[in-house]
């Protein structure tokens, strides 16, 4: 089996890029039968007809903050950070983040700058990624509250606009409990109030997982041996009450069926070899590429990915490298629209 990252390109024309949403509910989803059988183009609450009484569907309840803040040096050049995660307060109560920073010069240990109105003390700057630690002069609650006030969405980096008004419901799923992460899981998007009510009202189980998507979400892979890449770590957690509600559908025999690359890679790190799960908080690194047995995942609801990243080749382990690549050739001559606010494709 090739491992080379050259074989999971495909071409697109830019403009099938989503700058906007079509809205919650409206999106289009390529129908993919796991089977081998033909595929179709659906509006999303049709996919509801597609689940059965038993099924299980896994959804990320991570919540996106507002996590990009700009800023000024001391000699008025603009600068912009993203606060990554949340780091263990200073001795003063101090809040204190991991964040991404632009532009990197003006962010050397010791200095100090004003971002989003606060006095910001750079203590550190990671060796592996570049990315600074940042003391704020305000408590955690405090920064919470600057955040809502001046923090902008941190939409994906190939969205070529500022944020606005309408991105802070647009860019948030139905599901968003637990704030914590700096990119959507987008797949959720495609769900309405009213889809959601249909599959429960259907007795398909829904079961949450927490996964804080970090920025490591759009990094790009570097090497064409793509199993030399090392994956991003993020936050998870899975409850004995959600744990015990997909072991169910497993046990009864539906399928479970996750919903994004999120709630797979946390389902599928914890699982065990018979594809049962134990509550459990953690970091994942999972990385999966074509090769990986699934254990607990028996349908998947994903996004398109962009060519030659970590969540193309998820899904080609699902699906198979031919069946995704044939997939993603209908998607961009039926003018799908992709990426995060784009349309989507199940696989099930």
């Amino acid at each position: 089996m090739t491992h080379s990252l050259s074989d999971y390109n495909f071409e697109f024309p830019m403009e099938l890029i989503a700058s906007r949403t079509a809205g919650k509910g409206k999106t289009r989803i390529l129908h993919c039968p796991k089977n081998g059988g033909p595929r179709r183009i659906l509006p999303a609450p049709s996919i509801v007809d597609l689940f059965r009484e038993g099924d299980g569907l896994v959804v990320n309840n991570t919540k996106v903050i507002p996590a990009r803040l700009f800023g000024e040096t001391a000699h008025g050049g603009v600068v912009e950070t993203l606060l990554v995660q949340a780091l263990i307060p200073s001795e003063k109560g101090e809040a204190r983040f991991e964040a991404k920073v632009r532009p990197g010069k003006a962010f050397q240990v010791g200095r100090e700058l004003v971002v989003a109105g606060v006095k910001v003390v750079v203590e550190e700057i990671r060796e592996d990624d570049g990315s600074r630690v940042l003391r704020f002069e305000k408590t955690p609650v405090e920064m919470e509250t600057v955040m809502n006030e001046q923090g902008h969405v941190p939409l994906p980096p190939y969205i070529n606009r500022p944020d606005d008004e309408e991105d802070k419901k647009a860019y948030q799923t139905i599901f968003a409990k637990y704030a914590g992460a700096v990119a959507a899981p987008t797949a959720s998007l495609h769900f309405s109030e009213q889809m959601l009510k249909d599959l429960k009202d259907k007795g398909v189980k829904v079961a949450e997982v927490t996964l804080h998507v970090g920025p490591g979400t759009f990094q790009n892979i570097s090497v064409d041996d793509f199993t030399q890449h090392k994956m991003h770590g993020e936050h998870y957690e899975l409850t004995k009450e959600n744990a015990d509600i997909i072991n169910e559908v497993k046990r009864q025999g539906g399928r479970v069926v996750t919903v994004g690359t999120t709630s797979t890679r946390v389902v599928e790190t914890i699982a065990d070899a018979n594809g049962f799960l134990k509550p459990q908080t953690g970091v994942t690194h999972a990385f999966f590429y074509p090769g990986y047995k699934y254990k607990v995942v028996d349908g998947l609801l994903t996004n398109f990915h962009w060519p030659k990243s970590s969540l193309i080749l998820l899904v080609s382990a699902f699906y198979g490298r031919e069946n995704t690549l044939e997939a993603y050739k209908m998607a961009v001559e039926n003018k799908m629209k992709l990426f995060s606010y784009g349309d989507g494709m199940l696989i099930l």
